[in-house]
């Protein structure tokens, strides 16, 4: 399996978040996922997320990595996105109500992501996400089989 590595370093302000968007855009364009692509939006909101609660929650630098793996099978097309910042404090998810301005952060996480979860990493830990690229394909791309699975046309 093939898998390209990028990463960014984040320091501990909010407005490193647009930055950390920015970056991300151009290097998903670069690994040929299209600006304009559903995909390309979602990653973005994950990242969006994941880096703001880093810099807000812990105030310490992070490290934003997108890890894109290919097997050459479409299927198993996956993207990665960690990161990794020096706080040892596992996240805590949150339900936030209707007027609340903040909170909704990790659940909009397990919302869109595939697969999320995070590990100690060195002193701190690692928040990470993933995104299959075959399940966000539009439906007549990827056609169901019968009992749900996923196939790619003959």
């Amino acid at each position: 399996m093939q898998v390209l590595q990028v990463q960014l370093e984040v320091g501990p302000d909010p407005a490193e978040v647009g930055r950390a968007r920015r970056w991300a855009r151009s290097r998903l364009m670069g690994s040929g996922i299209g600006a304009d692509e559903p995909l390309a939006e979602t990653l973005i909101l994950l990242i969006s997320e994941l880096v703001t609660n880093a810099v807000v929650h812990t105030g310490c630098p992070a490290v934003l990595r997108m890890l894109f793996g290919s097997d050459q099978s479409p299927e198993r097309d996956t993207v990665r996105v960690e990161v990794a910042d020096t706080s040892d404090c596992p996240p805590r998810p949150r339900h936030a109500d209707n007027d609340e301005t903040g909170g909704r952060g990790l659940e909009l996480v397990d919302g869109l992501a595939d697969r999320w979860g995070w590990e100690p990493e060195g002193e701190g830990k690692q928040i990470w996400c993933e995104i299959d690229r075959a399940a966000a394909l539009p439906p007549a791309t990827v056609p169901k089989q019968p009992g749900g699975l996923l196939s790619r046309p003959a």
